[in-house]
């Protein structure tokens, strides 16, 4: 199935990115660059970029400078990130683009690849309870309620995967039809965002 090539793809992107646990370290994909895991890879390894960057600007000693730099960090990775979201779409698009939807075809209320988004930010979510769940130097408190949370992903990793699965299947059988808008984020724009077109009067 698609969602289990998805889950075990990020798995070993969170893995990989852990045994050097830094931001500033390149990332080496180890997918064809055609293929639909370096897709998935490239997207696990953004997200899991920003969910080290997100704990880092959140400490309350951090240098005011060194925030701005990496909330614009941030931002630069969401579009980034929004970009990869929509080149998987696109392989979806092509994979189904000779199936014909039933005249009574429903859209669905997002695209598979956001639904994959979804997906991965739960691998990252799982990955991190995990380590809470285990942490030797934690109480026995702390250790049972984040075990009572991680059950609780893995649950909704498993309901989610059968609903992108689903979702697939419809798809593939004409019963629901893809229509992807591409996103179109202002605030990036120089043209668009009032304070960067302001700025060059």
């Amino acid at each position: 199935m698609f969602t289990e090539l998805c889950n075990q793809v990020f798995s070993q992107s969170i893995k990989d990115y852990h045994v050097k646990n830094d931001v500033h370290q390149d990332i080496v994909n180890p997918y064809e660059s055609s293929s639909i895991e370096h897709l998935l890879y490239l997207k696990n390894w953004i997200d899991t970029v920003q969910w080290h960057l997100e704990d880092i600007i959140r400490d309350p000693a951090i240098d005011p400078v060194k925030a701005l730099e990496i909330k614009r960090w941030i931002d630069r990775s969401n579009q980034e990130r929004t970009d990869v979201v929509e080149y998987i779409d696109s392989y979806f698009l092509e994979r189904y683009k000779t199936v014909q939807a039933a005249p009574e075809a429903k859209i669905n209320t997002e695209s598979p690849a956001w639904a994959v988004d979804r997906l991965s930010i739960l691998a990252l979510k799982i990955y991190h309870m995990l380590e809470e769940a285990t942490r030797t130097d934690a109480t026995p408190e702390h250790r049972a309620a984040c075990q009572r949370k991680l059950d609780i992903l893995l649950e909704q990793r498993r309901d989610l995967s059968t609903g992108i699965e689903d979702l697939l299947t419809d798809i593939s059988t004409g019963k629901k039809y893809m229509k992807v808008y591409r996103q179109m984020k202002m605030y990036n724009d120089p043209s668009l965002n009032p304070v960067l077109y302001s700025s060059r009067k």
